[in-house]
């Protein structure tokens, strides 16, 4: 799948990947996200080789 949607939030600095995704969910779904879009992003984020792979794949989507 490719999502070419951003969404408008900040992750903290120092965030792990996966209080990181609990930001983007929230903000993903204020944009009206559908689950299917959200739940790609997570995989993505979660199956990334360690924390800081998971924030950059998580970067591309903030806007």
């Amino acid at each position: 799948m490719n999502i070419r949607k951003k969404i408008k939030a900040n992750i903290p600095a120092g965030s792990n990947r996966y209080a990181a995704i609990e930001i983007f969910v929230k903000a993903a779904e204020k944009e009206n996200w559908t689950e299917q879009e959200i739940q790609w992003v997570i995989d993505e984020v979660v199956e990334a080789d360690d924390n800081a792979k998971g924030i950059e794949a998580l970067q591309y989507y903030l806007g």
